[in-house]
């Protein structure tokens, strides 16, 4: 199926960056590298996962305090709000390991060369399921159901709320801006809240976030029915820099770091947020599902 026009364009945002990345990579790495050395600190970009950024910091500060302690260096913890900034930062050396969305690495990846090291573990599994949702009451019982309706999708560098299904409506045959009355790019947290107050028809989101919502409270389980669910996905990953990747010494000590967080969330449960339970070491070839929607798409140009 042809991707149309406005959904051409707004990809051609999402991946604007790449045309310029490797000119920049060349020009950078070679700085970079002289200013890490005389720069010990280690720049780690977070995704959004909390509904602002104050809360995302602290969430993810004595996960950054605990990288910090192992690995024997400053860990210096920041959040970008996008999943398709998150992978820029990592692309272009402005971060030098990340913890981020399987699509937002896959770009990295794809761009600038971007490895992954670990996977995050949620209730002891490294893998999770993309989901569309819709008020109990909407009349929606299947993706037929969905025609000429309201349906939000996450923002554009979001695995689940974005990449998967648009690739499933695409092997369906289904173009979004046709099927649908109104489509919608916005957050998870968003797309869940709207879903139960009736505000839209449906939506794509994730598992974990609706669950993580549910037992928080901000929303009701009864308000809301999952109505489709993908493939397993590869969870998010931890990434660093392409130049960042080749030292062996350091991928295999931050590797341990990631896997000791297993043991340390024993004696400080804040480590991770609920219901995250440590991280697994994997690499580049366990997001490959993820790699292969994302040319069946043409998101991601073919080298």
């Amino acid at each position: 199926m042809a991707i149309s026009t406005s959904r051409r364009s707004s990809l051609s945002r999402l991946l604007a960056f790449a045309s310029t990345m490797a000119t920049v990579m060349a020009l950078s790495l070679a700085a970079l590298g002289t200013a890490q050395a005389a720069d010990d600190v280690l720049r780690f970009g977070v995704g959004l996962y909390q509904p602002d950024k104050e809360k995302n910091d602290a969430t993810y500060r004595p996960l950054a305090e605990h990288l910090s302690r192992q690995l024997g260096r400053t860990v210096k913890l920041y959040t970008v709000d996008t999943w398709e900034g998150l992978a820029k930062s990592l692309a272009n050396g402005e971060a030098d390991i990340a913890l981020m969305g399987p699509w937002g690495y896959v770009l990295a990846n794809h761009v600038a060369g971007a490895q992954a090291v670990a996977s995050i573990l949620y209730d002891d599994k490294p893998e999770y399921f993309a989901i569309m949702v819709t008020h109990p009451k909407s009349g929606i019982r299947s993706i037929a159901d969905l025609k000429g309706r309201t349906f939000a999708f996450g923002d554009k560098g979001s695995t689940s709320g974005y990449l998967i299904p648009y690739h499933h409506f695409q092997k369906n045959g289904i173009d979004p801006d046709k099927y649908f009355g109104r489509v919608l790019n916005t957050k998870h947290q968003a797309i869940e809240m709207q879903v139960t107050r009736g505000e839209i028809d449906a939506g794509a989101d994730y598992n974990r976030n609706r669950d993580a919502m549910i037992a928080e409270g901000l929303i009701k389980a009864a308000d809301s029915v999952v109505f489709w669910t993908s493939a397993p996905l590869p969870n998010d990953a931890v990434a660093v820099r392409a130049d960042l990747a080749k030292d062996a010494a350091f991928v295999a000590k931050l590797r341990a770091a990631l896997e000791s967080v297993r043991a340390e969330l024993r004696r400080t449960p804040n480590l991770l947020p609920a219901r995250y339970t440590g991280f697994v070491a994997k690499d580049n070839t366990f997001y490959r599902p993820i790699r292969d929607a994302g040319l069946a798409t043409g998101t991601l140009a073919t080298q």
